[in-house]
Protein backbone atom coordinates (compact mmCIF):
# COMPACT_ATOMS: atom_id res chain seq x y z
CA UNK A 1 0.00 0.00 0.00
CA UNK A 2 1.78 3.07 -1.31
CA UNK A 3 -0.13 5.52 0.90
CA UNK A 4 -0.29 3.32 3.98
CA UNK A 5 0.10 4.97 7.37
CA UNK A 6 2.45 2.97 9.58
CA UNK A 7 1.44 2.86 13.23
CA UNK A 8 3.45 2.14 16.34
CA UNK A 9 1.62 1.30 19.58
CA UNK A 10 3.06 1.97 23.04
CA UNK A 11 1.47 -0.48 25.46
CA UNK A 12 -0.16 -3.87 25.12
CA UNK A 13 -3.23 -3.63 27.37
CA UNK A 14 -6.95 -3.82 26.61
CA UNK A 15 -7.20 -0.43 24.90
CA UNK A 16 -4.10 -1.18 22.79
CA UNK A 17 -5.69 -4.43 21.59
CA UNK A 18 -8.93 -2.62 20.72
CA UNK A 19 -6.95 -0.08 18.71
CA UNK A 20 -4.93 -2.75 16.92
CA UNK A 21 -8.17 -4.51 16.01
CA UNK A 22 -9.47 -1.27 14.54
CA UNK A 23 -6.35 -0.89 12.39
CA UNK A 24 -7.29 -4.14 10.66
CA UNK A 25 -10.52 -2.52 9.48
CA UNK A 26 -8.85 0.54 7.96
CA UNK A 27 -7.53 -0.39 4.49
CA UNK A 28 -4.57 2.02 4.48
CA UNK A 29 -3.51 1.46 8.11
CA UNK A 30 -0.61 -0.80 9.05
CA UNK A 31 0.46 -1.96 12.50
CA UNK A 32 4.20 -1.58 12.01
CA UNK A 33 5.48 -1.92 15.58
CA UNK A 34 4.45 -2.44 19.17
CA UNK A 35 6.40 -1.77 22.35
CA UNK A 36 6.10 -2.95 25.92
CA UNK A 37 8.40 -2.90 28.92
CA UNK A 38 8.34 -6.68 28.47
CA UNK A 39 9.64 -7.96 25.14
CA UNK A 40 7.66 -11.16 25.61
CA UNK A 41 4.41 -9.17 25.87
CA UNK A 42 5.29 -7.14 22.80
CA UNK A 43 6.07 -10.28 20.81
CA UNK A 44 2.82 -11.95 21.92
CA UNK A 45 0.87 -8.81 20.94
CA UNK A 46 2.51 -8.67 17.51
CA UNK A 47 1.73 -12.33 16.95
CA UNK A 48 -1.89 -11.85 18.01
CA UNK A 49 -2.35 -9.17 15.37
CA UNK A 50 -0.78 -10.85 12.39
CA UNK A 51 2.86 -11.27 13.31
CA UNK A 52 4.22 -8.69 10.85
CA UNK A 53 4.71 -5.89 13.38
CA UNK A 54 8.13 -5.37 14.94
CA UNK A 55 8.17 -6.06 18.68
CA UNK A 56 10.23 -3.88 21.01
CA UNK A 57 11.10 -4.36 24.65
CA UNK A 58 11.23 -0.62 25.37
CA UNK A 59 9.22 2.39 24.27
CA UNK A 60 12.32 4.34 23.25
CA UNK A 61 13.44 1.49 21.00
CA UNK A 62 10.21 1.74 19.02
CA UNK A 63 10.40 5.52 18.86
CA UNK A 64 13.96 5.39 17.55
CA UNK A 65 13.00 2.93 14.80
CA UNK A 66 12.52 4.04 11.20
CA UNK A 67 9.30 3.41 9.30
CA UNK A 68 6.81 4.70 11.89
CA UNK A 69 4.46 7.53 10.89
CA UNK A 70 2.11 7.80 13.87
CA UNK A 71 2.39 6.56 17.45
CA UNK A 72 -0.62 5.62 19.57
CA UNK A 73 0.01 6.06 23.30
CA UNK A 74 -1.94 3.36 25.11
CA UNK A 75 -0.01 3.20 28.36
CA UNK A 76 -1.51 3.85 31.84
CA UNK A 77 -2.78 7.40 32.39
CA UNK A 78 0.19 8.72 34.40
CA UNK A 79 2.59 7.72 31.60
CA UNK A 80 0.74 9.53 28.81
CA UNK A 81 2.61 12.82 29.10
CA UNK A 82 6.09 11.31 29.33
CA UNK A 83 5.40 8.88 26.50
CA UNK A 84 3.89 11.55 24.25
CA UNK A 85 6.89 13.81 24.86
CA UNK A 86 9.23 10.93 24.03
CA UNK A 87 7.41 10.28 20.76
CA UNK A 88 7.41 13.95 19.78
CA UNK A 89 11.12 14.28 20.54
CA UNK A 90 11.63 11.32 18.21
CA UNK A 91 9.84 13.22 15.45
CA UNK A 92 6.67 11.11 15.41
CA UNK A 93 3.07 12.24 15.10
CA UNK A 94 1.10 11.19 18.18
CA UNK A 95 -2.41 10.02 19.07
CA UNK A 96 -2.80 9.98 22.87
CA UNK A 97 -5.47 7.87 24.55
CA UNK A 98 -7.80 9.71 26.91
CA UNK A 99 -7.39 11.18 29.39
CA UNK A 100 -4.80 13.09 27.36
CA UNK A 101 -2.65 13.61 30.46
CA UNK A 102 -3.18 13.66 34.21
CA UNK A 103 -3.52 17.45 34.45
CA UNK A 104 -3.40 20.69 32.51
CA UNK A 105 0.26 21.38 33.29
CA UNK A 106 1.31 18.12 31.64
CA UNK A 107 -1.02 18.71 28.69
CA UNK A 108 0.44 22.17 28.08
CA UNK A 109 3.96 20.74 27.91
CA UNK A 110 2.92 18.09 25.37
CA UNK A 111 1.03 20.57 23.20
CA UNK A 112 3.85 23.12 23.37
CA UNK A 113 6.40 20.58 22.14
CA UNK A 114 4.15 19.35 19.31
CA UNK A 115 3.58 22.90 18.12
CA UNK A 116 7.25 23.83 18.33
CA UNK A 117 8.23 20.74 16.33
CA UNK A 118 5.23 21.14 13.98
CA UNK A 119 4.16 17.54 14.56
CA UNK A 120 0.65 16.07 14.47
CA UNK A 121 -0.95 15.59 17.88
CA UNK A 122 -4.49 14.46 18.77
CA UNK A 123 -6.45 13.22 21.77
CA UNK A 124 -8.02 9.83 21.11
CA UNK A 125 -11.56 10.78 22.12
CA UNK A 126 -13.04 8.20 19.76
CA UNK A 127 -16.68 9.08 20.46
CA UNK A 128 -16.15 12.47 18.76
CA UNK A 129 -15.85 10.68 15.42
CA UNK A 130 -18.74 8.23 15.62
CA UNK A 131 -21.69 8.59 13.20
CA UNK A 132 -24.10 9.06 16.14
CA UNK A 133 -22.28 12.18 17.27
CA UNK A 134 -22.17 13.53 13.73
CA UNK A 135 -25.93 12.97 13.44
CA UNK A 136 -26.65 14.78 16.72
CA UNK A 137 -24.65 17.78 15.54
CA UNK A 138 -26.52 17.74 12.23
CA UNK A 139 -29.90 17.66 14.00
CA UNK A 140 -28.88 20.57 16.25
CA UNK A 141 -27.63 22.59 13.29
CA UNK A 142 -30.90 21.98 11.41
CA UNK A 143 -32.89 23.70 14.16
CA UNK A 144 -35.22 20.73 14.54
CA UNK A 145 -35.03 20.73 18.35
CA UNK A 146 -34.85 24.50 18.59
CA UNK A 147 -32.26 26.46 20.57
CA UNK A 148 -30.16 23.98 22.56
CA UNK A 149 -29.87 24.78 26.26
CA UNK A 150 -29.14 21.56 28.13
CA UNK A 151 -27.14 18.35 28.00
CA UNK A 152 -27.62 15.52 30.51
CA UNK A 153 -25.22 12.58 30.40
CA UNK A 154 -24.23 9.71 32.65
CA UNK A 155 -21.62 6.96 32.51
CA UNK A 156 -21.72 4.39 35.27
CA UNK A 157 -20.41 0.84 35.48
CA UNK A 158 -19.86 -1.62 38.32
CA UNK A 159 -16.46 -3.21 37.67
CA UNK A 160 -15.70 -6.60 39.13
CA UNK A 161 -12.25 -5.53 40.29
CA UNK A 162 -10.32 -5.22 43.53
CA UNK A 163 -8.60 -2.13 44.95
CA UNK A 164 -5.34 -3.07 43.23
CA UNK A 165 -6.94 -2.81 39.77
CA UNK A 166 -5.96 0.21 37.66
CA UNK A 167 -9.49 1.62 37.97
CA UNK A 168 -8.96 2.11 41.71
CA UNK A 169 -5.18 2.44 41.88
CA UNK A 170 -4.08 6.08 42.32
CA UNK A 171 -0.58 5.23 41.06
CA UNK A 172 -2.17 4.20 37.73
CA UNK A 173 -4.46 7.21 37.53
CA UNK A 174 -7.52 5.39 38.80
CA UNK A 175 -10.87 7.01 39.46
CA UNK A 176 -14.24 7.40 37.76
CA UNK A 177 -13.64 10.95 36.53
CA UNK A 178 -10.51 10.26 34.48
CA UNK A 179 -11.75 6.91 33.20
CA UNK A 180 -15.45 7.61 32.59
CA UNK A 181 -16.32 11.23 33.36
CA UNK A 182 -14.15 12.48 30.52
CA UNK A 183 -16.69 11.07 28.04
CA UNK A 184 -19.80 13.07 29.03
CA UNK A 185 -17.61 16.10 29.73
CA UNK A 186 -16.06 16.01 26.27
CA UNK A 187 -19.38 15.59 24.46
CA UNK A 188 -21.12 18.24 26.57
CA UNK A 189 -18.48 20.86 25.78
CA UNK A 190 -18.44 19.86 22.12
CA UNK A 191 -22.19 20.55 21.94
CA UNK A 192 -22.58 23.52 24.32
CA UNK A 193 -19.19 25.19 24.03
CA UNK A 194 -16.55 26.34 26.53
CA UNK A 195 -17.20 26.04 30.26
CA UNK A 196 -17.70 29.19 32.35
CA UNK A 197 -18.50 27.71 35.78
CA UNK A 198 -18.12 24.31 37.47
CA UNK A 199 -19.83 22.75 40.49
CA UNK A 200 -18.74 19.23 41.48
CA UNK A 201 -19.23 16.62 44.18
CA UNK A 202 -17.72 13.17 44.59
CA UNK A 203 -17.48 10.09 46.76
CA UNK A 204 -13.91 8.96 47.34
CA UNK A 205 -13.20 5.26 47.83
CA UNK A 206 -10.85 3.39 50.14
CA UNK A 207 -7.87 3.90 47.81
CA UNK A 208 -8.41 7.66 47.71
CA UNK A 209 -9.72 7.99 44.14
CA UNK A 210 -13.26 8.98 43.20
CA UNK A 211 -15.72 6.13 42.83
CA UNK A 212 -18.60 8.43 41.95
CA UNK A 213 -18.58 12.02 40.72
CA UNK A 214 -21.25 14.45 39.56
CA UNK A 215 -20.68 17.88 38.05
CA UNK A 216 -22.81 20.66 36.68
CA UNK A 217 -21.34 23.00 34.09
CA UNK A 218 -22.52 26.43 32.99
CA UNK A 219 -21.31 27.05 29.48
CA UNK A 220 -20.30 30.40 28.04
CA UNK A 221 -23.19 30.33 25.58
CA UNK A 222 -25.71 30.08 28.43
CA UNK A 223 -26.40 26.34 28.31
CA UNK A 224 -26.14 23.94 31.26
CA UNK A 225 -24.85 20.38 31.33
CA UNK A 226 -25.38 17.87 34.12
CA UNK A 227 -22.92 14.96 34.03
CA UNK A 228 -22.12 12.01 36.26
CA UNK A 229 -19.81 9.02 36.36
CA UNK A 230 -19.70 6.07 38.71
CA UNK A 231 -18.03 2.80 39.60
CA UNK A 232 -20.86 2.10 42.06
CA UNK A 233 -23.95 2.34 39.86
CA UNK A 234 -24.70 0.77 36.50
CA UNK A 235 -26.40 3.69 34.80
CA UNK A 236 -28.19 3.89 31.42
CA UNK A 237 -25.16 5.66 29.90
CA UNK A 238 -27.35 7.87 27.77
CA UNK A 239 -26.83 11.43 26.62
CA UNK A 240 -29.73 13.77 25.92
CA UNK A 241 -29.49 17.17 24.27
CA UNK A 242 -32.53 19.36 24.87
CA UNK A 243 -33.68 22.48 23.10
CA UNK A 244 -36.71 24.76 22.99
CA UNK A 245 -38.66 22.45 20.64
CA UNK A 246 -37.61 18.98 21.82
CA UNK A 247 -34.64 16.74 22.44
CA UNK A 248 -32.35 14.21 20.81
CA UNK A 249 -31.02 11.21 22.71
CA UNK A 250 -27.89 9.21 21.95
CA UNK A 251 -29.24 5.79 22.84
CA UNK A 252 -27.56 3.32 25.18
CA UNK A 253 -24.67 3.46 25.44
CA UNK A 254 -23.98 6.98 24.17
CA UNK A 255 -20.24 6.40 23.76
CA UNK A 256 -21.04 3.62 21.29
CA UNK A 257 -24.55 4.59 20.21
CA UNK A 258 -25.91 2.92 17.09
CA UNK A 259 -28.99 5.12 16.92
CA UNK A 260 -30.31 8.50 18.03
CA UNK A 261 -33.92 9.38 18.79
CA UNK A 262 -35.54 12.77 18.27
CA UNK A 263 -38.62 13.67 20.34
CA UNK A 264 -40.45 16.93 19.69
CA UNK A 265 -42.90 18.98 21.74
CA UNK A 266 -45.67 18.27 19.23
CA UNK A 267 -45.41 14.55 19.98
CA UNK A 268 -43.42 13.62 16.92
CA UNK A 269 -40.71 11.00 17.39
CA UNK A 270 -38.23 9.45 15.02
CA UNK A 271 -35.14 7.27 15.35
CA UNK A 272 -32.12 7.42 13.07
CA UNK A 273 -29.83 4.41 12.79
CA UNK A 274 -26.17 5.38 13.15
CA UNK A 275 -24.09 2.18 12.83
CA UNK A 276 -20.33 2.52 13.21
CA UNK A 277 -17.49 0.64 11.54
CA UNK A 278 -15.72 -2.21 13.28
CA UNK A 279 -15.36 -1.72 17.03
CA UNK A 280 -15.87 2.05 16.78
CA UNK A 281 -12.21 3.02 17.07
CA UNK A 282 -12.00 2.78 13.28
CA UNK A 283 -13.41 6.30 12.93
CA UNK A 284 -10.70 7.98 15.03
CA UNK A 285 -8.04 6.06 13.08
CA UNK A 286 -9.53 7.32 9.82
CA UNK A 287 -9.56 10.89 11.15
CA UNK A 288 -5.99 10.76 12.47
CA UNK A 289 -4.76 9.41 9.15
CA UNK A 290 -6.78 11.96 7.18
CA UNK A 291 -5.18 14.78 9.17
CA UNK A 292 -1.70 13.28 8.94
CA UNK A 293 -1.91 12.76 5.18
CA UNK A 294 -3.26 16.29 4.71
CA UNK A 295 -0.36 17.75 6.65
CA UNK A 296 -2.60 19.01 9.47
CA UNK A 297 -1.09 19.39 12.94
CA UNK A 298 -4.36 18.73 14.78
CA UNK A 299 -7.88 17.45 14.14
CA UNK A 300 -10.63 20.02 13.52
CA UNK A 301 -12.94 17.67 15.43
CA UNK A 302 -10.80 17.67 18.59
CA UNK A 303 -8.63 20.76 18.57
CA UNK A 304 -5.72 20.98 20.97
CA UNK A 305 -7.12 24.12 22.59
CA UNK A 306 -10.22 22.13 23.46
CA UNK A 307 -8.13 19.29 24.89
CA UNK A 308 -6.31 21.82 27.08
CA UNK A 309 -9.60 23.37 28.19
CA UNK A 310 -11.00 19.96 29.15
CA UNK A 311 -7.91 19.17 31.22
CA UNK A 312 -8.41 22.49 33.01
CA UNK A 313 -12.02 21.61 33.77
CA UNK A 314 -11.03 18.23 35.19
CA UNK A 315 -8.33 19.89 37.29
CA UNK A 316 -10.98 22.17 38.80
CA UNK A 317 -13.40 19.28 39.39
CA UNK A 318 -10.62 17.40 41.18
CA UNK A 319 -9.75 20.49 43.22
CA UNK A 320 -13.35 20.86 44.35
CA UNK A 321 -13.70 17.21 45.40
CA UNK A 322 -10.23 16.88 46.94
CA UNK A 323 -8.71 14.42 44.47
CA UNK A 324 -4.96 14.67 43.76
CA UNK A 325 -2.38 12.38 42.16
CA UNK A 326 1.37 12.09 42.30
CA UNK A 327 1.42 13.58 38.79
CA UNK A 328 0.16 16.85 40.30
CA UNK A 329 3.25 17.07 42.46
CA UNK A 330 6.03 15.98 40.12
CA UNK A 331 7.61 17.88 37.27
CA UNK A 332 8.21 16.67 33.74
CA UNK A 333 11.32 17.44 31.74
CA UNK A 334 10.96 20.79 29.96
CA UNK A 335 9.01 20.45 26.72
CA UNK A 336 11.91 21.91 24.72
CA UNK A 337 14.40 19.32 26.01
CA UNK A 338 16.22 17.36 23.35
Amino acid sequence: MANAVRWGILGTGKIARAFASALKDVPDAVLAAVASRSLDKAQAFAQEFGGSAAAHGSYQELLDAAGIDLVYVATPHPQHADNALMALRAGKGVLVEKPFTMNLREAEQVVTLARSRRLFLMEAMWTRYLPAFDEVRRIIASGEIGTVRQVVADFGITPNAGPEHRLYNPELGGGALLDLGIYPLSIATALLGPVAEIKAQAALGETGVDVQTGFTLRHEGGGLSVCSCSFQARTPCELTVSGSRGHVRMNTMFHRATSVTVSLADGGTRTVDTPYLGNGYVHEVIEAQRCFNAGLLESPGMKLEETLALMGVMDEIRRQVGLAYESDRRSLRPAHAA
